[in-house]
């Protein structure tokens, strides 16, 4: 078939995707991450989603010098993802351990620490602690950080040596904050700005390793929906200091428990940026409700975590000093029971409020919505003008 337009490809898939998902995944009986399967695609359909060899030759360009073209792998994930059979499959492919993760296991294992650049693995007694390590960019995520990072939460998932995981920032190096640790700044806006975070980043994100913090990580064998089956997981507990930031207040919304520096502080500004805040949309309402998680999404609004509104996503303010202990104490809360109970009530608490087939049906959404706002002239707009992406190096 010829596909002309965009519009073409999206009446094409909406009409043949169960085929086109089947033919991709050899009928249903291999499981395909995103990054994989859109280049799958472009080999079996051509013309449906760009080839290889026109992504890599926008790659190194700004990104309000690319043409958009990987709106078209947005049309072919949202159409995956808003068909049951399909985007169930996809889901738990994306929830599988990672190859490299049984590497980075047995290095665990022998050393009690692993690290994998961007992020470390580390054993503390009963937890294993997972810590963001980009202290150039205040611990921001980017390109460079995403891989590792769903292989590190892979490792703190599946240690059998310890119960619980714990989610801290590094210390960084920036001189206005040398030396302090910092939960997360978000996405690097710079390297936005640059070009040299594609849009697939997005979607390995959410349906990667923050999908794993909430969920778990899956077996090929196990459906991971919690009612007919379940993956492997652990509690999680984070630690914020200094800040949490756009995509680290995200990730707060999937905790089982957040502890936060009496000066620490939330934001998502997602309207300063122009894009989509991954799945907060669905999940911030249920802490805040809607008005105000409107008004975090849509107006820019902080929130201090020693406030009545932060204590809606914190669960304890501890001194900015005290971090460390707070950790153990709350390590000892949250195990002293044992970790099953601790997992089963994460299940039951996620299958009344975020069943698989919800978090499916938003990520069809997601999916298409955020590729619009990463590729508008008003992302560009919203760097330069609340950023300075243009002047940043």
């Amino acid at each position: 078939m010829q596909f002309h337009d965009r519009a073409t490809r999206d009446r094409f898939l909406r009409d043949n995707i169960e085929s086109v998902y089947g033919a991709l995944t050899g009928g249903f009986t291999r499981f395909v991450r995103i990054e994989d399967i859109v280049l799958r695609a472009a080999e079996a359909y051509p013309g449906l989603v760009p080839a290889s060899t026109q992504l890599a030759a926008e790659a190194g360009l700004k990104l309000k010098d690319k043409q958009g073209l990987e709106r078209d792998q947005s049309l072919l994930l949202s159409h995956i993802l808003a068909h049951p059979r399909c985007g169930t499959h996809l889901c738990h492919a994306m929830l599988l351990p990672r190859a490299e993760t049984t590497a980075a296991l047995a290095t665990l294992d022998s050393q009690g620490y692993v690290d994998l650049g961007p992020v470390r693995v580390e054993r503390h007694g009963r937890a294993v602690h997972l810590l963001s390590t980009n202290p150039r960019y205040l611990n921001a995520e980017d390109q460079a950080t995403i891989d590792a990072m769903e292989i590190g939460v892979d490792v703190a998932t599946l240690d059998p040596a310890t119960d619980i995981a714990v989610l801290r920032g590094q210390p960084v190096q920036n001189a206005k904050y040398a030396g302090r640790r910092i939960f997360g700044s978000g996405i690097n806006l710079t390297h936005l700005y640059r070009g040299s975070i594609p849009y697939l980043w997005y979607v390995q994100r959410e349906l990667g390793f923050i999908h794993k913090y909430f969920r778990g990580v899956a077996t090929p064998e196990v459906l991971p929906d919690d009612v007919n089956g379940a993956g492997m997981e652990k509690p999680w507990i984070a630690a914020v200091e200094g800040w949490a930031i756009g995509g680290h207040c995200q990730i707060l919304l999937t905790m089982d428990y957040v502890l936060a520096a009496h000066d620490a502080y939330m934001t998502l500004p997602a309207r300063k940026e122009g894009i989509i805040p991954g799945a907060a949309n669905m999940r911030l309402p249920r802490f805040t409700g809607d008005r105000l998680a409107r008004q975090l999404i849509q107006a820019e609004r902080r929130l201090d975590c020693d406030s009545a509104e932060g204590r809606l996503l914190c669960d304890e303010i501890v001194p900015a000093g005290d971090m460390d202990a707070a950790i153990e104490r709350t390590v000892e809360m949250l195990t002293s029971a044992g970790a099953v109970g601790a997992i089963g009530n994460r299940r039951a608490f996620r299958v009344a409020v975020e069943p698989l087939d919800l978090f499916r049906r938003y990520c069809a959404v997601y999916t298409r919505e955020q590729a619009a706002c990463h590729f508008s002239p008003a992302l560009i707009d919203n760097l330069e003008r609340n950023w300075g992406a243009g002047s940043r190096t």
